[in-house]
């Protein structure tokens, strides 16, 4: 009976371990050619996990059927360091730092997703607790008890028709240009700002890519219609595909070094954030973060989907995401030595 549980576990081992090792291809095949395979990236995270749950499964029974998991892991161990990281980096002591910080503040809890009423004022503090040099905001609000009135550059921009939400870009640095892509029949959008520092000028962006406009809570994934959530998500990997794909030229275009941070709605492990990153640009998290690094509030696992990417010519000194239930992302923060 026992060897009949472990061979069914096996084979379960197999299937996993063989999508997992598909999921390494992911990065290289278009969403517009292959819109269902995409999907796949979000399901990363889980696949590394229930791995690493059989691994320890066959190595507790000292069983050589353990080496499947092992092997597959160790093939894929950027997409492992992408979900965890052992150590980070402590930024405390390192001068001549850029400080970076981005978060969607969805709406500055507008309509009461969160049981508080003082959720603006919270993320008002951390902004200043923090006291980054540069803060690219999602969503925003003009809630009426925001304050980052320590910042003396601002630019707002309002892309959707009701002209309520916005990205915004704060900075102690003076801006010398700016301006949006203005992505078509969309409520997502970037914008950039060239930021004159002391002694360069940068090119910030903040990103808001396609939402898919999904439910983060496992009972109503559950419940979802599967065909239609899989063609709105789908659609979605498209339109970020097209939105990825302006950005890029955009920042080929670029006369400055370029920073891009905020919202991608979509992992580390896809086709859209490895091309922007390939734009010689390094990830922070993983050059100096710790643990899970989680940017949502995904209830079936730890999603990170909110990003600063700087140029591979800096030095990551340290990163750190923050575990608060200000919103139904959590902001992450970065510094860099230019």
């Amino acid at each position: 009976m026992r060897k009949l549980v472990n061979k069914i576990i096996f084979f379960i081992n197999s299937v996993v371990a063989f999508a997992l090792l598909m999921s390494y291809l992911l990065p290289y095949i278009s969403p517009q050619t292959f819109p269902l395979l995409s999907v796949l990236s979000l399901t990363v995270p889980i696949l590394i996990v229930i791995n690493v749950l059989f691994l320890l499964y066959w190595a507790i029974l000292l069983k050589r059927k353990m080496l499947l998991s092992l092997i597959v892991l160790i093939l894929g161990i950027s997409h492992v360091s992408s979900l965890y990281k052992l150590r980070g980096k402590s930024s405390d002591a390192v001068d001549d730092t850029l400080s970076l910080f981005s978060f969607n503040v969805h709406a500055f809890n507008r309509f009461k997703w969160i049981d508080s009423e003082v959720i603006p004022k919270e993320i008002s503090k951390l902004v200043k607790d923090e006291n980054p040099d540069v803060f690219c905001a999602q969503e925003f609000y003009n809630n009426p008890d925001i304050d980052f009135s320590q910042y003396e550059h601002k630019f707002e921009y309002f892309h959707h028709r009701s002209q309520e939400l916005a990205l915004v870009i704060f900075s102690k640095y003076p801006f010398v240009n700016k301006g949006s892509l203005s992505f078509k029949k969309t409520a997502n959008n970037v914008i950039f700002v060239d930021i004159a520092m002391p002694s360069d000028t940068i090119r910030v962006y903040n990103v808001h890519l396609q939402s898919h406009g999904i439910s983060t809570k496992t009972d109503d994934l559950a419940k979802a219609d599967s065909q239609k959530l899989f063609k709105r998500i789908q659609v979605s990997f498209k339109k970020q595909q097209s939105q990825a794909e302006q950005l890029i030229a955009h920042m080929k275009l670029s006369p400055y070094r370029n920073i891009v941070m905020g919202d991608f709605n979509n992992t580390a492990y896809s086709y859209i954030y490895d091309k922007i990153k390939s734009e010689n640009l390094q990830d922070t998290f993983k050059e100096a973060g710790k643990g899970f690094g989680k940017t949502f509030n995904f209830e079936l696992f730890p999603a990170r989907i909110d990003f600063i990417l700087v140029p591979e010519d800096t030095e990551v000194v340290g990163f750190k995401s923050f575990d608060l239930e200000l919103s139904d992302h959590y902001p992450i923060f970065s510094k860099i030595k230019l």
